[in-house]
């Protein structure tokens, strides 16, 4: 997942966003956020399409898949 991590990341910050502000605009916790970018805990699906939404991108790309 560590590709999840650093591309999550990446896109949060090219928005400008704060871990928090990000988990305000998808009402997901802030800890949720700083696990996943620190690698530290999985992801759940709909949690996953719900940022792959908002980035404008698709799951695997976020997965690393493609």
């Amino acid at each position: 997942m560590r590709i999840f991590a650093e591309r999550l990341k990446e896109l949060r910050l090219e928005k400008k966003l704060s871990q928090s502000q990000l988990s305000k605009l998808l009402n997901i916790g802030n800890s949720s956020i700083s696990r996943w970018e620190n690698d530290q805990a999985t992801i759940n699906s709909d949690q996953l399409i719900i940022l792959a939404k908002f980035f404008n991108v698709t799951t695997d790309w976020l997965l690393g898949l493609e």
